[in-house]
Parts: structure tokens; C-alpha cells; sequence
């Protein structure tokens, strides 16, 4: 990809040597209609809430999605409006592997509604996009088909926590380094005000979460990485390796799998998101009041601002399956950019919601 933003640390650079040649987990497919979609649901023309702030643990408040403009009853279409009412806004997910859900039970995707059957918080796809992991009404992690059949309650939340943003870590077995093949969620979780990363397999039911290990890089006076603060997680890459944010810091950190787990932090910022082949990080970071998308380049010793324009709020960054265009979420809906920063981001849906993107599909 030409001027593509790139972060590569030492040994991401080595992993990628060792794997030359080797087929990409994620591909660029985009969903398809499942069973059980149907039209996009209209949403109120009022802007959407606020996003969360940088690094907390959550999404803003959802809107809940109407089938009309209008207070009165009506038999109309999901997605259509009724004579004299406003008329539905964009969806903005058609022909796309565009994703958007807002904390209802139905979630956007191909252009049309597909109802979950339950409240979708902080969606999440693995990387072929068979899967989607979330958090329910109840505070539990877990996940379904794409039409929202076959849930399973991986983890179910022992409450007094709140559990958030969960990423897919998925890595083949490396038997030639004794690495397992990993399938597994990361998320956030937060009690009594301190947050720490988890970890369970995808594949459980009913599984206790652990706390993610934290090591550091085996550099001379390295100094152990903060073990509460810590959210957002995004994985990718062929190892498993992920990135998330501590509030504590204000700073980006890495979380390396390659041979051994080490980490460091990377540089000021929240809410980052880790492309799927693994190689490049963007994350939010402020600027003359409003928030803007950042990349690192130069093997991650600097950063450089693909929003410098920005006259609105751009968080809650998502990479499309093949890694060329990042939607971001906006007060008045999603928007879309390339990741590059040659150009600037373009409103694609009106739906206001966490966008995230479902690959490997047609």
C-alpha cells in the first residue's frame, strides 16, 4: 500500500521476516444479508451523543433505533418513514464490511438491521468474520452468529464489574517457535474504579476470565509496565499481538506475543487500534479541543496526525479488513478515511454507533 502508515518494534519487525510469504489471516470480503436481517432501522436527526472519553472503558450512550421519525404509531417498514415525517437517515454500511452498533439490540450491517435479540455493547468480528463477540445486557461477554443465532455466553460477568471493548486475539500455531495456535477474547474490566485487561478462550462457555500478563521488553532499566488503568485492547497480526491504552498514563502500550509476551508503552494517546496483518497503530489524541486520529510512522518513532483539519470529534478508530481505510465515529454519525491520511474523513452513515468492520466474507 503506497504511504501507508507502518509500526513495526524490533520484534514485530523480526516476526514478519520469519513469516515472508505467509497468507494473511483477515481478507478484504465484505458481510452479506444473513438470515434474519432486514431494513435499517431510521434514527432520531438529532447528532448523536458524545463518544466516551479517550481511554475509558465504554462506548457512549446508545441511541435506540425507531422505525419512524415521528411519535405516532405507524405500520411502516423499518427504515422507511410514514407520510409527513422525516425520512430515514443514511446507513451507510451497503456493499461494505462496514459494521455499526450503538448498545440496542440490532446492529447495521450490508445495509440492513440485523436484530441480535438482546443489547449489543462494544461489537467485535473475528478475523474470518464468522463471529461476533460483545457485551449483553448483563454485563456478560459473548457471542453469536452474524444473524445473532447461536449465542453462547463465553464469560458471564460475577457482577459488580463492568466489562468492555472485547478484541479478538486469533494466531496460528507456530511449531517451529512451540507456540500454541491462540483463539481467544481479550477485554476490559472494571471494578470498584480499577480497570485490568482479561483474557478467556472464545471457544468456552461459562469460563472464568483471566487477568492478562503484562511483561515488559528486556531493556536495560525497564520498568514494569502498569498492571490497573488499562483498556481498550485491540489485537491482530500474525502472533497475537495487541494494543490498548492506560488512563493512568494517558499512553499507548503494546502487548507483544512473538517468542516470549513483552510490552511497552509507545506513545500519548487512547483508544488505539491495531491493524489485521498487526503493522500499524492509530489512536485518538487531542488537539485545540477536539479529538483527532493519529498513526505512527517511522517504525513507531513518530506520529503523525491524519486529521490535522479536524473541526469535529474523531474517535473510536476501526481498520477495514484489508488495512487501507479506518472508520471513525463522529457526533453525527461514522465517517471513513484512508488510513494513509491522504484524505479527509468522509461521513458515510448517519447512524450514529462504535463502528467496527466483519471480514473474510462474502
Amino acid at each position: 500500500m503506497s504511504a501507508r502508515t507502518r509500526l513495526r518494534t524490533a520484534a514485530i519487525a523480526l516476526a514478519l521476516v520469519a513469516t515472508a510469504g505467509s497468507s494473511a489471516l483477515l481478507t478484504a470480503c465484505g458481510p452479506v444479508a444473513d438470515a434474519g436481517s432486514k431494513a435499517a432501522p431510521a434514527v432520531p436527526a438529532t447528532p448523536a451523543a458524545r463518544s466516551a472519553s479517550p481511554g475509558s472503558a465504554g462506548t457512549a450512550a446508545p441511541v435506540a433505533p425507531v422505525g419512524l421519525a415521528s411519535a405516532t404509531p405507524s405500520t411502516a417498514a423499518p427504515g422507511t418513514a410514514a407520510p409527513g415525517t422525516a425520512p430515514a437517515v443514511v446507513n451507510g454500511t451497503a456493499h461494505s464490511a462496514l459494521t455499526i452498533s450503538n448498545g440496542t439490540r440490532y446492529v447495521l450491517m450490508n445495509g440492513t438491521s440485523v436484530d441480535f435479540g438482546t443489547v449489543v455493547r462494544d461489537l467485535a468480528w473475528s478475523p474470518d468474520g464468522a463471529k461476533a463477540a460483545f457485551i449483553t445486557g448483563t454485563g456478560d461477554l459473548a457471542t453469536a452468529n452474524p444473524d445473532g443465532s447461536g449465542r453462547v455466553v463465553v464469560a458471564k460477568n460475577p457482577g459488580g464489574q463492568t466489562w468492555s471493548h472485547p478484541t479478538w486475539q486469533v494466531a496460528p500455531a507456530a511449531g517451529e517457535y512451540q507456540l500454541p495456535a491462540k483463539n481467544n477474547l481479550i477485554f476490559a474490566a472494571a471494578k470498584d474504579g480499577v480497570t485490568r485487561l482479561k483474557r478467556v478462550t472464545a471457544t468456552a462457555a461459562g469460563a472464568i476470565p483471566a487477568d492478562l500478563a503484562l511483561g515488559t521488553y528486556s531493556d536495560e532499566n525497564a520498568k514494569p509496565l502498569p498492571e490497573t488503568g488499562n483498556t481498550w485492547p485491540s489485537a491482530g497480526g500474525t502472533y497475537g499481538t495487541a494494543v490498548y491504552a492506560n488512563t493512568g498514563t494517558g499512553e499507548v502500550y503494546i502487548r507483544d506475543e512473538y517468542l516470549r509476551q513483552q510490552g511497552s508503552a509507545l506513545t500519548p494517546g487512547s483508544q488505539p487500534a491495531l491493524s489485521p496483518d498487526g503493522e500499524d497503530i492509530v489512536f485518538v489524541r487531542a488537539v485545540d479541543g477536539h479529538d483527532h486520529i493519529f498513526a505512527l510512522t517511522d517504525h513507531g518513532a513518530h506520529s503523525k496526525d491524519l486529521t490535522p483539519h479536524a473541526t469535529t470529534d474523531y474517535t473510536e478508530p476501526a481498520f477495514s479488513p484489508d488495512g487501507r481505510t479506518i472508520a471513525v465515529r463522529t457526533p453525527s454519525g461514522i465517517a471513513t478515511l484512508p488510513a494513509d491520511g491522504s484524505a479527509a474523513p468522509t461521513v458515510v452513515s448517519g447512524y450514529p454507533g462504535l463502528p467496527a468492520y466483519r471480514g473474510g466474507h462474502r
